[in-house]
């Protein structure tokens, strides 16, 4: 064949050929953001919703600007079992809780009761000093009344110990936990917490411990699923924090091992003295320090999110945040969780403990936002009633009970548990 007419033959070849466009940029996809590891061990669409909100708002995403916010509950949310539990535990185990100012455990909380006072009082007794161990390891009695305080909010008798406090700003047993550091200094809680946190790690799954004269939960694992996701939204640009209801100094020593320092660790805040702890609480939204009336507890979490990371001052602080400041994703597993999981505006994580008024919510899901997911180590069966949702799953602040509401001031029916193993 002549060259001229290979020439036209080669081009004829060419030109019917499909016309290749170059691809659009990955952000559009996501394809350039980082991915979940473990994203099969998510149930049902989970990981899906959770990789779109982080191809969507991450740097990955072509966002600028702020870094999107990310917040997790600690407890049952990042880690299985509780680490207040835990310290409070060995705190008892090991001789650490301390016989409190003049010997009175009024001085531990305003919301004490005569009754729990007079039975921590008759229990651990007067002749330990005030600001030394009490000999918790020895005495039973006196372990025991104060696991009760710390487990049930009641005295082994069965009477309650905080009455008078708003219960959607905080709960008093909680509180008491960072209260009765009083006389130690915070670098002090910090070391008992490490050695608490190694004691919880090397204990095997399953396993139990004496305190007093109770078998109780002796191991703490962290979740490797949201050790994960929190590594991929570390890696997507994502400002990560911890918002938890044990004290910071507690969640300080835990956060490191997933990536999110102190720095950005919120806890139960407590006041200062000469270095020490003083028994007293930092406030929040218009609630004065010392105060002791809000800690990151329910609506308490909103406060102190939106001051301590979106920069929202005064009383201000204590209603949700314009949509675009907010938190794009919030992981949580119990009612303490509920405000800062509705406040997010991307995904809510919901770790399915059975709790009621946040199991209403997360499976009413009326924006579609809402990710149930089982424990990812021992997840509870299905529940063998429906969530009370229409009556009594709601708590006042007062403690009373009512329906649980959706933005719209309708009522939530109620809720059968349908995501478990």
């Amino acid at each position: 064949m002549p060259r001229f007419l290979r020439a036209v033959a080669v081009a004829a070849a060419v030109a019917a050929l499909p016309v290749l466009v170059p691809a659009a940029p990955a952000a559009a996809t996501g394809a350039r953001c980082p991915q979940l590891r473990l994203a099969d061990h998510w149930y049902g669409d989970n990981a899906a919703k959770i990789q779109k909100v982080i191809d969507e708002r991450g740097r990955c995403g072509g966002k600028h600007g702020e870094r999107p916010v990310a917040v997790f509950d600690w407890d049952n949310t990042v880690v299985k079992n509780d680490i207040s539990d835990q310290t409070v535990f060995w705190m008892i185990r090991h001789d650490k809780v301390l016989q409190p100012r003049n010997k009175d455990w009024r001085t531990t909380s305003r919301y004490m009761t005569d009754a729990g006072a007079n039975a921590l009082g008759k229990a651990c007794g007067t002749a330990t000093p005030a600001g030394k161990p009490l000999p918790t390891s020895e005495n039973i009695a006196c372990a025991d009344e104060l696991l009760s305080v710390r487990k049930n909010a009641k005295t082994t008798n069965g009477e309650e110990v905080f009455a008078g406090h708003n219960r959607r700003y905080m709960e008093a047993a909680y509180a008491w936990v960072a209260q009765i550091n009083a006389g130690y200094r915070p670098d002090e809680v910090r070391a008992i917490a490490r050695q608490a946190r190694a004691a919880a790690l090397l204990a095997p799954i399953g396993a139990t411990q004496k305190v007093g004269s109770s078998t109780q939960i002796a191991w703490i694992r962290y979740y490797p699923e949201i050790k994960d996701l929190i590594a991929t939204l570390n890696k997507a640009g994502f400002s990560t924090w911890v918002v938890s209801a044990s004290p910071k100094e507690f969640a300080d020593v835990w956060g490191s091992a997933v990536g999110i320092p102190p720095s950005r660790t919120l806890g139960i805040y407590s006041q200062t003295t000469d270095g020490r702890i003083n028994g007293h609480l930092e406030g929040c939204g218009g609630h004065a320090d010392g105060a002791d009336e809000i800690m990151t507890y329910i609506d308490g979490k909103r406060c102190y999110i939106n001051e301590r990371i979106l920069g929202i001052r005064g009383p201000k602080a204590m209603e949700a945040a314009p949509a675009g400041e907010r938190q794009a994703l919030a992981g949580g597993d119990a009612t303490t969780d509920v405000t800062m999981l509705r406040d997010a505006t991307g995904v809510r994580v919901t770790l399915n403990r059975n709790k009621d008024e946040l199991m209403c919510r997360a499976y009413d899901n009326a924006d579609g936002k809402w990710a149930v997911n089982p424990m990812f180590i021992e997840p509870f069966p299905a529940l063998n009633r429906t969530y009370p949702c229409s009556t009594t799953a709601y708590e006042n602040a007062d403690g009373t009970r009512g329906p649980v509401l959706r933005d719209d001031g309708t009522v939530i029916p109620d809720q059968r548990d349908i995501v478990h193993p």
